[in-house]
């Protein structure tokens, strides 16, 4: 079993609207903006980075909105939710609060023992708020979002699976442990994680497989400190027989890329060198930053991407 992976380091989707995109995660959610720059590869789309403070591992939600995208269909071999950690008692302040801004899918239930609110994102996007106790994170307070409400970063994905045995199989590989297993649903947490350490598997054996699209996750990023710790990763996997992309560097972080058994794209990200690299932290995500290859573009780019406000 492995010990480099400390937990999530960021989930990435797809939308249909960047500026829709970008009011429902600063405006309602009260997450920063820490980042906007482009796709690697398609610079004619945005890639956006809502998070904490400095988009610390764990906080961060990614996105491509490819404009006018069709709406993903919802399945297995994907992750179905992704859920973010807050305060206790602090589920009354955000239904309210979620309901007015006309958020729809709104639901109260318990899992696990614990609090939460389901709710859908502008793309029908699976979410979810769970009560969390001393989930001593940093914080980012704006847009009306106090610190006794905020998002504290992610608590857990749910991913959908026809069978979840493989998954589970590598999940344990790269350091998780199962935690509780009920109603098909077995939750694994990675020891002395980064406060984001959760992933639920949800067994689905009847249900189609999903169809991505403006709502869907794209995939889902593991936390190591380092690119050595990274490297250690990719030989395991490789050595396992996982079919395991070079390392690509993205700017803020190294990756790494695998396709799961059950059909979930895997990222191994490290926490370095971080979203201040090109921008100081009381600044992150304000200009419009772009990778080497495509700087060149940038005065086609400025005319052509949408004003994300105004």
């Amino acid at each position: 079993m492995l010990t480099q992976i400390k937990g999530l380091h960021h989930v990435t989707a797809m939308a249909a609207d960047a500026r829709t995109n970008n009011r429902f995660f600063t405006d309602v959610l009260g997450l920063r903006r820490v980042k906007k720059t482009v796709n690697f590869d398609a610079p004619d789309v945005y890639h956006l980075y809502y998070g904490d403070e400095t988009g610390a591992p764990g906080t961060v939600m990614t996105y491509f909105p490819f404009p006018d995208m069709g709406p993903g269909r919802p399945g297995t071999g994907e992750v179905g939710t992704t859920v973010f950690s807050v305060p206790e008692g602090s589920l009354g302040f955000w239904s309210d609060r979620l309901s007015s801004h006309g958020v729809t899918g709104l639901k109260a239930e318990q899992t696990f023992g614990e609090k939460r609110l389901n709710f859908a994102g502008p793309d029908g996007d699976g979410f979810a708020l769970v009560e969390v106790r001393d989930d001593n994170r940093p914080v980012w307070t704006a847009n009306g979002v106090s610190g006794d409400h905020a998002i504290r970063g992610f608590h857990s994905v749910a991913m959908r699976l026809r069978d979840e045995g493989a998954t589970a199989e590598l999940l344990k590989f790269i350091g998780y442990e199962t935690l509780e297993a009920r109603d098909g649903v077995t939750r694994l947490i990675v020891p002395g994680g980064n406060g984001a350490g959760l992933v639920d598997l949800e067994t689905m054996p009847n249900i189609q497989r999903g169809q991505q699209g403006a709502g869907s996750v794209h995939h889902v990023a593991f936390s190591v400190e380092n690119r050595e710790k990274q490297l250690e990763v990719r030989k395991a996997l490789m050595d396992t027989g996982y079919n395991v992309t070079p390392v690509i560097d993205r700017d803020y972080f190294w990756a790494i890329y695998f396709r799961a058994p059950g059909g979930v794209l895997f990222e191994i990200a490290t926490n370095e060198p971080g979203f201040d690299r090109d921008e100081d932290t009381a600044h992150l995500g304000e200009a419009l930053k772009l990778p080497q290859q495509h700087k060149h573009l940038r005065p086609i780019l400025e005319q052509h991407l949408a004003k994300l406000e105004g």
